[in-house]
Formats: structure tokens, C-alpha cells, sequence
């Protein structure tokens, strides 16, 4: 086993390299389920990556700069990861299942971005209401996704999980399978951007975000880092309630596949927290200058790129 404290998950991969990220994901859909069945992901992966960068007709590219591509492909990757140690705990997803739950985190964000028409302000504006419109991007291109209706209401019920305030009791699973392929997603999402080693200096993008869409309470940027320790605790309660404790499995996968018996995913939101209760409780500098640097992105600022 290898030490952990000398390993943090972004050392692991360099989720900027998109191509790598993805070769990832293949990889561990692969071990359980045959890969050929991957090509519907691996299309949709393509597809979604031409939407956020304004190469897809009809749309303008992604402005907003914390729900970004790069956040999409965390939360993929973070569904392939929980996936793979659920199904070493509780056995695989069928495959069908498995395909929709991959194209469900390339398309949970979609709801960011505009149509060309739509030139006021930036995708931003749709925070609150994005999870409803990532649903409706699913609807109106359902064909060129290449999904069948049924595989449409999976991966539309599974974008729903993803909502933080939606009750799980709320949607209608087919199976407990894909109410627990729902709750990997939720999860995913929360621990994709939230272990992202550029999450505090992304913050202030977030606080840009909630600011246009006109979310009370984030008068200042020093607010959002406030409230970030608050909604970590509300993230922990869902992380454990609604969404049955999922996360837990990403230890397994951690522990499996690189030797390491550690949740790296949780060990990186707690070093940003506890970096972020520092600077909250220190006032002598201005803080915008301890988010360029810390502990969490020690010797890995450039050393992927």
C-alpha cells in the first residue's frame, strides 16, 4: 500500500487533459461490462465537449467559468470511479444502466449553456434553474445523443438527482439499481468540483455565477467562502441522508485500482475546508491572495500541463 499522505487525487490524474480523463473512464467501464458498449459515451463525451467550446450549432459556448467542461469531465470521472467501487462492493450496473448514468454526468450541466439567440449576460443567469433545463437540452436532442425514449427518461430521471434541493422520494426509479446509480451521480457531482484542487480559487467564479443569477445573501466575494463552510455541512448531510452514503465506495476504488486505502476524494475536501476555515479566521491579509496557493496544489500547479 502506498502512504497516503504523500498522495493526493490530483496527483493521480490530470483531469485538464480531457483525452486521458476519458481513456480513464473507459478503462474502468471496461472491467465490467464489454467495452464496445462504451461507443455511446465516448460519442456523447465529443458531443458535449463541442457544445461547452461553441462548436455545436445553435448554441454558444460555456461563459460560465466554474460549471466549465472541465467540471463535467470531473464529474464523469467521479462516476466511473464510484461506479467501479460500487460494483467491487454490490456487483456492476447492467450495462444499459451503466451507459445511460456515464451520458447522465456529460449532460447534468448542459442547462449553463445558451442558445445563440440567448445573448444577455452569461449562462450564469439559469443557476437556479439549470438542472430543468439540462433536461430539456436531453429532450430536444435526444436523437442526435443517440438515445432511445426509454434511455432518455434514465438519464433525465438521473440529471434530476443531481439537483440539491429535489427530494430522491420525488422521482419515479425504475429499479432500486437506478435509484442508486441516481444517488452515484448526486454524489459525483458534489465531489467532482468540491475535490477539484483549483475548487477555492474557484470559488470567486461561483460567487460571479450566484451573483447573476441573483442569489440572495452573496453581497461580497468574502461571503461565498462563509457560506462554502456552511454548505459543506449541508453537502455532508446529503452526502450521508438522501444520497445513501455512496461516496463511501470511492475508497474501494481508491484502495483496488492504485493501492491506496484512503477516500482521496473526502481527504481533498477536507484539506480545502480546513484551508478555508484558516482563512476566514485570519484577517490580516486579503484573502483573494491565500486562494492562489496551499497545501492542496503543493508542487502540482504546472506540473501536468
Amino acid at each position: 500500500m502506498n502512504d497516503s499522505r504523500s498522495v493526493q487525487l490530483a496527483s493521480l490524474l490530470d483531469t485538464r487533459r480531457f483525452g486521458a480523463a476519458l481513456d480513464e473512464v473507459k478503462m474502468l467501464f471496461s472491467i465490467f461490462h464489454p467495452t464496445k458498449k462504451f461507443a455511446p459515451v465516448k460519442k456523447n463525451f465529443g458531443l458535449i465537449q463541442k457544445l461547452f467550446e461553441g462548436r455545436l450549432r445553435g448554441y454558444r459556448a460555456c461563459n460560465t467559468e466554474y460549471h466549465d467542461f472541465a467540471h463535467t469531465v470531473d464529474a464523469l470521472l467521479a462516476v466511473a470511479r464510484l461506479a467501479d467501487g460500487g460494483a467491487r462492493e454490490r456487483g456492476p450496473f447492467e450495462t444499459d444502466l451503466a451507459v445511460c448514468l456515464f451520458i447522465a454526468a456529460l449532460l447534468h450541466d448542459t442547462g449553463y449553456i445558451q442558445e445563440s439567440w440567448d445573448t444577455d449576460g452569461t449562462g450564469a443567469k439559469y443557476t437556479t434553474n439549470h438542472v430543468e433545463r439540462s433536461v430539456t437540452f436531453l429532450r430536444k436532442n435526444r436523437k442526435a445523443l443517440g438515445l432511445e425514449e426509454g434511455e432518455a427518461q434514465t438519464v433525465e430521471r438521473l440529471i434530476r438527482c443531481t439537483g440539491l434541493s429535489v427530494d430522491l422520494d420525488t422521482i419515479a426509479f425504475s429499479s432500486e439499481d437506478e435509484r442508486y446509480a441516481g444517488c452515484l451521480m448526486g454524489t459525483a457531482d458534489l465531489l467532482g468540483q468540491m475535490s477539484d484542487r483549483a475548487y477555492l480559487e474557484k470559488l470567486i467564479f461561483l460567487y460571479n455565477e450566484f451573483r447573476e443569477a441573483g442569489i440572495p445573501g452573496f453581497n461580497t466575494e468574502f461571503d461565498i467562502l462563509r457560506k462554502t463552510v456552511d454548505f459543506y455541512e449541508i453537502t455532508l448531510a446529503r452526502l450521508k441522508g438522501p444520497y445513501q452514503a455512496v461516496f463511501e465506495v470511492a475508497r474501494r476504488h481508491f484502495r483496488d485500482r492504485h493501492g491506496i486505502d484512503e477516500n482521496l476524494y473526502m481527504d481533498a475536501i477536507h484539506r480545502h475546508i480546513a484551508y478555508l476555515h484558516k482563512i476566514i479566521e485570519d484577517d490580516t491579509t486579503n484573502f483573494r491572495h491565500k486562494l492562489k496557493r496551499g497545501p492542496w496544489i503543493e508542487g502540482q500547479e504546472h506540473s501536468h500541463h
